[in-house]
């Protein structure tokens, strides 16, 4: 199992969209995708989670969490095997983690936190709550944003993972994005 939830070797340049919920990720991810004229990854765990809520009305478990991380990383890895020069990450298993933290009393399977923390980003696009809350079937913690935008921010800074954070309406995140984005393009040359 250990080997469905790691990175596949390749030379792209990788950026994950990383935040609470509806924030925007998914939105930024598809236009820094169209513009960068590459690939984006989507967020499994969405599709995942939206089928067992439409058949069952159930929402996520804890033992969903493994089977959500290595579909995330089927979809990530089939992304890298195509040779993309840079692909954009919907999520990881790290966004996954933060969750499983927050809705489990800390507890995250140990497989998932091991790895998570060795696949490896160029840039994580954290993604602030100043963007209006949108529900749907799948969201649930409207009063819970600052919290949870904190979880994230703390888990980026105890690991020392390269993030730079996006406020701002859309035009201001994506200008500031594709600035951070074609500055490591240039470093990595």
């Amino acid at each position: 199992m250990e080997e469905k939830l790691r990175q596949k070797t390749g030379d792209c340049i990788r950026i994950v969209l990383f935040g609470p919920e509806s924030t925007g990720k998914t939105t930024l991810s598809k236009k820094l995708a169209e513009y960068y004229s590459t690939d984006w990854v989507l967020e499994y765990m969405r599709e995942y989670l939206q089928k067992k809520w439409d058949e069952k009305k159930e929402v996520c478990s804890y033992e969903d969490l493994i089977p959500i991380a290595i579909g995330q990383m089927k979809l990530e890895n089939e992304i890298v095997e195509k040779g993309n020069k840079i692909i954009f990450c919907d999520t990881n298993l790290l966004e996954i983690k933060v969750y499983s933290e927050a809705y489990y009393d800390g507890m995250v399977p140990e497989i998932m936190n091991k790895i998570s923390l060795e696949n490896v980003y160029d840039l994580y696009l954290l993604t602030y709550i100043d963007v209006p809350w949108t529900p749907d079937d799948l969201r649930d913690k409207p009063h819970q944003r600052k919290e949870m935008f904190f979880r994230f921010k703390e888990s980026l800074e105890k690991n020392k993972f390269p993030y730079i954070t996006l406020k701002g309406d859309f035009t201001t995140r994506f200008n500031k994005a594709v600035k951070a984005i074609d500055q490591l393009i240039e470093q990595k040359k």
